[in-house]
């Protein structure tokens, strides 16, 4: 997906009035230009964001479980269930792809669509860590047990943020299968489906990556496109991806090509209890993560920093304490957060560190 064509859905968005700019190389939605409405909305209403910038991914092949699970660090979703009423649902499971060395390639979700006798598996993985894993699994797959293809062109994805995000979604996205109060009972990583194959109908997933109740909705370009309309037709305010920040950062979520690089290891980030299955078989990178599980430590962690009423510091501006000249972090995310009322950031700090560092 290139910074020309951007989302699939990019030409619709600027119809409607968005705004856009670079994002890893990728054309997005910036803003409509209200972006403290579309805070209103997201938070107090509903909010629909674009968010096909993302990179989907399909694993297919003779074997594809037996080939991710030496790949993820997470545990390989289940097969879905096909209820009496119709449609499918399952559980989409968090992981990371790491190095030999323990450290991040990219982070990723991993859900299962069966289909008959057939599995294949779809992957939602971040715009800054699509190359890399692409390379990867290009040179890990043994092509007579798996395939890797980029779906992102013929498939799209978006949000909907707030709390009458359930209402709007069951109703439609998932017609008369799946009611509000079954949308709001899921835990993250759970999904409803109106089809049963990867190719067919949309995907609602339970998202944690906001604070607000939120919902991530996949499925071919076309029938997206089309609920994307219908929600705002419906009422949902269109944001953009700074709101979408902004959420993320008081949520105190992480983001690859942010807060994580190929530098990081899951650990320091945060994000092992979530995307590390420490019962599975052998991953690259395990002996690392399970050496320092067992026998070690890391230096550095990811901490979400209230700052007060300071400017917002870039990403990057060293953090210290009080009476030291020597930098103990630096600043990764930070935003202006309504909901604390005070600059909120992401940042990492070093081990044994006290008290609340600052940018200076």
């Amino acid at each position: 997906m290139t910074a020309a064509l951007g989302s699939p859905l990019i030409r619709v968005l600027e119809s409607a009035g968005a705004v856009t700019g670079d994002y890893h190389g990728v054309r997005v939605a910036r803003h409509f230009g209200d972006p403290r409405a579309e805070y209103v909305a997201a938070t107090e209403g509903a909010a629909v964001l674009d968010r096909s910038h993302r990179t989907r991914l399909l694993v297919e092949g003779r074997a594809p479980r037996r080939m991710l699970n030496g790949i993820v660090t997470g545990t390989v979703p289940d097969r879905p269930d096909t209820p009496a009423n119709g449609g499918s649902r399952g559980r989409a499971s968090y992981s990371c792809v790491l190095t030999s060395k323990g450290r991040m390639i990219t982070d990723l979700w991993c859900l299962c669509r069966g289909e008959g006798e057939s599995e294949s598996f779809l992957l939602d993985v971040p715009v800054a860590g699509a190359a890399g894993l692409m390379d990867n699994l290009h040179k890990v797959l043994p092509p007579r047990f798996a395939a890797v293809e980029d779906v992102s062109s013929r498939t799209a994805m978006i949000s909907v943020v707030g709390p009458e995000a359930p209402r709007l979604t069951s109703r439609l996205a998932v017609g008369l299968r799946v009611d509000a109060s079954d949308l709001t009972s899921l835990e993250e990583g759970e999904w409803r489906a109106s089809g049963t194959s990867a190719d067919e109908g949309l995907t609602v997933v339970r998202t944690g990556d906001v604070w607000p109740e939120a919902y991530n909705i996949l499925g071919p370009v076309g029938p997206v496109t089309a609920l994307w309309t219908a929600l705002v037709e419906a009422g949902a305010r269109p944001a953009g991806l700074g709101v979408w920040s902004t959420l993320r950062v008081e949520a105190g979520r992480p983001a690859f090509g942010v807060d994580m690089d190929e530098a990081t290891i899951p650990v320091e980030a945060g994000i092992h209890e979530r995307a590390i299955d420490h019962g599975k078989g052998c991953y690259t990178g395990q002996e690392v993560i399970v050496r320092i599980r067992d026998r070690g430590h890391v230096n550095r962690h990811l901490r979400q920093l209230h700052l007060g009423d300071v400017p917002t510091p870039p990403r990057g501006t060293e953090l210290f304490v009080p009476g030291e000249d020597k930098p103990v972090g630096v600043v990764t995310s930070a935003v202006e957060s309504p909901r604390f009322g005070e600059v909120v950031a992401l940042g990492y700090v070093r081990r044994g560190v006290v008290g609340e560092p600052a940018p200076r």
